[in-house]
């Protein structure tokens, strides 16, 4: 963990660099020591351009899309794989892989229901898209 910066305005500055490098909330406030709160009203404070929105919303696409591109080459993988038809497995390695596959599985799906509020057009079949 690096050390805060000295002054406000000093931690504001590294919060927007590090923001406009592309790091997350939860690693910057990891590496200046500071919470993810006063990592969020730092950026409130400084108030981004458009232009450096338009960027950072486009790093975040890229990132989901690489993501989902990998997420789907996992499940195929493990679902070839069939973890569950794994005899020579130990109880305790079985165990680990179904909390794993219950948890990830979760996560997986509150991911997708977030679909529900930012795309109910495409996630309701009466919904109609906003215009």
């Amino acid at each position: 963990m690096s050390q805060t910066p000295q002054t406000r305005a000093d931690r504001r500055a590294t919060v927007a660099a590090m923001t406009e490098a592309g790091a997350s909330t939860r690693r910057i406030a990891d590496e200046l020591g500071i919470s993810k709160d006063t990592v969020r009203r730092d950026l409130a404070a400084a108030k981004p351009s458009a232009e450096a929105v338009r960027r950072r919303l486009r790093q975040r696409a890229a990132l989901a899309h690489e993501s989902m591109r990998h997420l789907r080459q996992a499940v195929s993988q493990a679902a070839e794989a069939r973890p569950g038809y794994c005899p020579l497995n130990d109880d305790g390695t079985a165990a680990q892989w179904y909390t794993q596959l219950r948890e990830d599985a979760a996560v997986l799906y509150a991911l997708a229901e977030t679909f529900r509020d930012y795309y109910p057009h495409l996630t309701d079949p009466t919904a109609t898209p906003d215009t």
